[in-house]
């Protein structure tokens, strides 16, 4: 390649993006390191662009300050961000995180950004061929969910340190309780707590609990157990958690523990498992919600079941679009936004499982009585 279309490449870039880093020339040019940055320093002396580290703005340029103030909303990226490739690494591309991943590149399209994905389809043996895959790819920083949780694994947390990229966990956290590493989190305990909450205003004492394996149970299961100790309520409703997944005796199971125990309610995670459950209950005459109210978690697929489920919905746009920006400030300005640790609050979606309070149905089974 001639001198000349190689700086004919930078400028172009540069007037597509705002911004270049010398990484993403030298892959799209296949040359050197070295060259790259002759060729900037050449064109700098020229007056057509200037150098900042790492890579170049336009003339005149700088690289950005710190990032806005929370909260406030972002017109446009600093040109720093423009260009950026964030390598994104994910579980699933199918259930729960399209709607992490959409918030993601929200934010990266807003800045210019490029946005690449690493799917290990819940193979925690992937996590790391999945990150060097993306490190190698020329990522500028990355958003790590690995297959397990919800603590990232120590020999993921030792790559991506060695990595020297910035990254953010997402639904993810460090095992190390004092630990530096950025991330942004859904509370799933607080969202258990407030279905059981919900389910305890309407009458109910006695809230069953039904989870498969995933990686939000553990939480889910403790967010139900305080829940149960802090609401005073009987603590002797069946309890499966975490369960290896609930086929159909296991979900007759569940339902004949439920009329046992004498509980009225129950939390059921995930949607699957709480549609499987609905249909065994109707093939044993119990019904949704007189005789059980039904919440799920997680709210993918919850207001397609026969009796439309109420849902504990985690905020799932918000966490890809919120870990997305925060690692683009962080590319932005590199040491300078305080670390960040955040955490989103789930929201109850109330249909048709839950009912109206138990108080009101009584009254209505008595009403219906009193005609006959």
């Amino acid at each position: 390649m001639l001198a000349q279309q190689r700086y004919d490449y930078v400028l172009e870039r540069l007037r597509a993006h705002g911004a270049i880093r010398v990484a993403d020339v030298v892959a799209g040019l296949g040359v050197s390191d070295g060259t790259v940055r002759r060729d900037l320093e050449l064109l700098e002396g020229q007056g057509k662009l200037t150098r900042v580290r790492g890579g170049a703005v336009p003339p005149g340029g700088a690289e950005p300050g710190p990032a806005a103030p929370r909260g406030a909303e972002r017109t446009e990226a600093g040109p720093w961000a423009a260009g950026a490739v964030l390598g994104m690494l994910v579980p699933s591309t199918t259930y729960y995180y399209p709607e992490v991943i959409r918030g993601a590149q929200n934010a990266a399209a807003r800045a210019g950004a490029r946005l690449v994905l690493g799917v290990t389809d819940y193979d925690p043996g992937r996590d790391l061929d999945q990150l060097r895959d993306l490190i190698r790819s020329g990522s500028s920083g990355l958003l790590v969910t690995t297959a397990e949780g919800p603590v990232v694994p120590a020999p993921v947390g030792d790559l991506l340190e060695r990595s020297g990229l910035p990254y953010v966990l997402v639904e993810r956290r460090s095992a190390e309780v004092f630990d530096h590493a950025e991330c942004v989190l859904s509370d799933h305990r607080q969202g258990a707590y407030r279905a059981v909450e919900h389910l305890a205003a309407q009458g109910h004492r006695r809230v069953a609990l039904l989870a498969h394996a995933t990686p939000t149970a553990d939480l889910v299961a403790e967010g139900h157990a305080e829940a149960v100790r802090l609401l005073g309520l009987d603590g002797s409703a069946p309890v499966v958690a975490p369960g290896r997944g609930t086929d159909r005796s296991g979900a007759d199971a569940f339902a004949q523990a439920c009329r046992d125990s004498g509980a009225t309610a129950a939390l059921v995670h995930p949607d699957r498992e709480a549609i499987l459950l609905l249909q065994r209950l109707r093939a044993h005459g119990v019904r949704v919600p007189e005789d059980l109210a039904v919440i799920t978690y997680d709210d993918e697929v919850a207001a397609f079941a026969e009796v439309p489920l109420t849902a504990v919905a985690p905020p799932k746009f918000e966490l890809g679009r919120t870990a997305a920006a925060a690692l683009l400030d962080r590319l932005g300005a590199p040491g300078g936004p305080p670390v960040r640790q955040i955490v989103l609050q789930p929201r109850l979606v109330v249909r048709d499982s839950t009912g109206a309070p138990r108080s009101e149905q009584h009254t209505t089974a008595d009403a219906r009585v009193a005609v006959r």
